[in-house]
């Protein structure tokens, strides 16, 4: 253990004060901040101008700084940041999901080559301490799936369509002036962000390196009023979940909206928080609730990895190495409600198992099972919505298959 790490932090926007802020209110880690790289000279900040600086070779190239903690928008430079910090013999602290993603399996090399640790605790769900639960507490344990509420803008903006009857785009603004979604809300509302958390937290779920590319996401943007009168109607709500599930020796997870009965826990999940659940052969279901958004609750997650690299902490990837491997696949179907104004957009041949179709104020709702691609060509259209029934299940389309030669 360390006496003290001295970090160099990039970015000081939402997180990295919030980073700062915890730190200094936070006794007994051995940790602090000696440099903060920022690109904008003019922007005021909230502390003493001597702390910053415009090089980012002042940290990279400084031998006394122990930890780099990389926190700014652009995946693409935050990547550059993370491999040339692990060259200089650094170790990694972020929580850009979206970096990570999209380089997970090269970042994993890196720390074996390298042998410095990359964490990310703050980049899945928050404050939730879900990652470092998958690698030490769960890893023995057979997990079956991993799903929840991953993106805390959506979730904050759905309670308040829901509960206060705010119309979408007043929710969206509300949650943007409150720090929860961004100024461009895409990577929320898409479900895009959540879907990096998936990809992420498929890894340390199953030991399953995924391309996010892979991963299907649908988002919340074309709900409709008569989706959410569905909903009310039916006494439901609707989260946006992301959802991951092993069954027999492939993976299966995707993001999308998701019809949820009140005796759920899920439909309980309010405003910004975000929740993970688990579902294991010994531990069964287990249910992790926190804030996922704002400065203070990722910028605690952060610090909470500051504090465990002082014990010379890092992720081991043990469900690599375990006998049982898996893969990812998009071969399987899901039960969900397929929703367009008029008729004929999308039709019962569209669906695997076709079971009804009503209709509402001129929109028409068909329910039945559609093939993950399926779902996906359907999705890229912007006249239908498209849903998950309560009752969703996952089915590997050799199954499906099966059982419908039994029906013939």
């Amino acid at each position: 253990m360390k006496k003290k790490l001295k970090l160099g932090l990039f970015g000081f926007g939402c997180v990295g004060q919030g980073l700062y802020h915890v730190l200094h209110e936070t006794h007994g880690i051995k940790a602090e901040i000696k440099k903060i790289c920022v690109k904008n000279k003019t922007k005021s900040r909230p502390i003493d101008e001597s702390f910053f600086t415009y090089q980012k070779e002042e940290i990279l190239n400084d031998p006394e700084i122990d930890v780099v903690v990389e926190l700014i928008d652009d995946a693409n430079a935050a990547f550059e940041i993370v491999k040339t910090s692990l060259e200089h013999g650094k170790a990694v602290v972020t929580a850009n999901k979206k970096m990570l993603a999209e380089h997970l399996e090269e970042i994993y090399q890196l720390q074996k080559k390298h042998n410095r640790p990359v964490l990310y605790e703050g980049s899945v769900c928050g404050s939730i301490p879900i990652l470092r639960n998958l690698e030490e507490y769960y890893d023995n344990d057979l997990l079956q799936s991993i799903e929840g509420i991953f993106n805390g803008s959506t979730n904050y903006i759905l309670t308040k369509v829901f509960e206060e009857g705010k119309n979408y785009n007043d929710a969206l603004k509300q949650a943007q002036e409150l720090g929860f979604a961004e100024s461009d809300p895409s990577l929320d509302v898409k479900a895009f962000d959540p879907k990096y958390k998936l990809t992420i937290a498929i890894l340390h779920t199953f030991g399953v390196f995924v391309n996010p590319e892979d991963v299907i996401n649908i988002g919340i943007d074309k709900i409709s009023d008569a989706d959410l009168n569905y909903a009310k109607v039916n006494g439901y709500t609707i989260k946006l979940l992301a959802q991951a599930h092993r069954i027999g020796g492939k993976v299966y997870g995707f993001v999308a909206p998701q019809y949820i009965e009140s005796t759920n826990p899920l439909a309980s999940v309010r405003n910004e928080f975000n929740a993970v659940q688990l579902q294991g052969a010994f531990a069964e279901k287990q249910l992790f609730i926190g804030k996922g958004a704002g400065s203070y609750p990722t910028g605690s997650a952060v610090l909470s990895d500051i504090s465990a690299l002082t014990y010379d902490y890092q992720y081991e990837y043990k469900k690599i190495f375990q006998e049982r491997q898996v893969a990812f696949s998009n071969e399987a179907s899901a039960n969900v409600i397929v929703s367009f104004q008029g008729t004929g957009t999308v039709t019962a041949q569209d669906f695997e198992q076709f079971e009804e179709v009503s209709e509402n104020n001129g929109f028409s709702f068909l329910k039945g099972t559609l093939t993950l691609e399926k779902l996906r060509e359907l999705s890229a259209n912007p006249e239908v919505s498209i849903i998950l029934s309560p009752e969703n299940k996952i089915t590997p389309l050799k199954a499906v298959q099966e059982k419908s030669l039994v029906y013939a």
